[in-house]
């Protein structure tokens, strides 16, 4: 298949790319590659894909890997209402897998804006290119965040999420109603994955892995939010790839003529881990001892997360299973070695 991967310089986006590459698809990678984070780890994640980075910095202008065949990239901001049906014109896609995303759940409280702009605009633009140039199946990524203040634990797909506590939680819910309207209305197969607590080798410096790592190696203090009393449901990156990998390869055809157009799923480890054995985790791989600044909750944090995946295992025969022994040690190995 050709298909667009949408934020194929941030976290996700990035091992999706590879995986679906090294797959025999072909892949065009999208990302207006923003400095919410240091850019220098995006770029360094397209060296990895074999784009060259000087020319990977021109907005709109396709640039060819060196060493997949069959991946390209474009730097390009999908609120861009002009460029974004050229490339769908151009490239003809049989599938998109939208990641981009203005990311972080604290940042929206600083920087709304960006989350209208890129989450809702950006979105709306994929959707009616989606539309207008007949593509076969749409899968993009919601967030465990839509369940904001839900009590009921396991988090079920079946659960009212009408209760968000951030914008980026809002933007995300948004974007499932958005997908439900075009499917009802325009016939668009899509497909909405709630991704929990993602973390591993080429993470984002903003979340906790990252930053707590970052830390000790540093030997500076940790902050520890809702002192400590804090449950994630940790899912590794590997196994959230796969989740998403299976699904853009074998859309559900079963439920597709039966006109099931619209769908959504939890990608989560189906267990849901006490921060403070997290760190303690990682203070075993570092072998350092972390202080701890114990701090209250903040704006916008839930207190504990845990996805009910029964519908990943009913259609897809999936559930991911990773320990967090192993992700956490795989992540510290990367960490040590990307920053000598």
């Amino acid at each position: 298949m050709k298909i667009l991967v949408t934020g194929a310089a941030g976290f996700i986006g990035f091992f999706t790319s590879k995986v679906l590459s090294s797959k025999g698809h072909t892949v065009v990678g999208l990302d207006n590659i923003n400095d919410y984070y240091d850019t220098k780890l995006k770029y360094n994640r397209l060296k990895e894909l074999g784009i060259d980075t000087k020319q990977a910095s021109t907005f709109n202008s396709i640039c060819n890997s060196k060493t997949h065949d069959n991946f390209s990239f474009v730097r390009m901001n999908l609120e861009n209402r002009e460029e974004l049906p050229k490339l769908f014109e151009n490239e003809k896609f049989d599938v998109v897998c939208n990641l981009a995303a203005q990311a972080g759940v604290r940042y929206s409280l600083e920087n709304p804006e960006s989350y209208v702009d890129s989450n809702l605009v950006g979105f709306l633009n994929i959707l009616e290119c989606c539309r207008n140039f007949q593509i076969k199946h749409l899968v993009y990524a919601s967030s465990s965040s839509v369940y904001g203040l839900n009590k009921k634990i396991p988090f079920s797909t079946d659960d009212n999420v009408d209760h968000p506590i951030s914008l980026y939680a809002a933007t995300k819910k948004s974007n499932e109603l958005m997908a439900h309207t075009y499917s009802h209305l325009f016939k668009i197969p899509t497909t909405g994955l709630r991704f929990f607590t993602v973390y591993g080798p080429w993470g984002r410096p903003d979340m906790a892995m990252f930053l707590f790592t970052d830390a000790i190696v540093n030997n500076k203090p940790i902050k520890v939010f809702n002192y400590g009393k804090m449950e994630r449901d940790f899912t590794y990156i590997n196994d959230i790839v796969e989740g998403v990998i299976r699904i853009i390869e074998n859309p559900n055809k079963e439920r597709i003529e039966k006109n099931d157009l619209y769908k959504v799923y939890n990608i989560g480890n189906n267990n849901s881990v006490k921060l403070l054995d997290f760190i303690k985790e990682i203070e075993k791989n570092l072998e350092t001892e972390a202080e701890k600044n114990m701090l209250p909750i903040q704006p916008g944090d839930v207190e504990r997360t845990w996805a009910n995946v029964e519908d990943l295992i009913n259609d897809y025969d999936y559930k991911p299973s990773t320990t967090i022994s192993h992700g956490v040690k795989a992540f510290v190995d990367w960490y040590k070695g990307y920053y000598k």
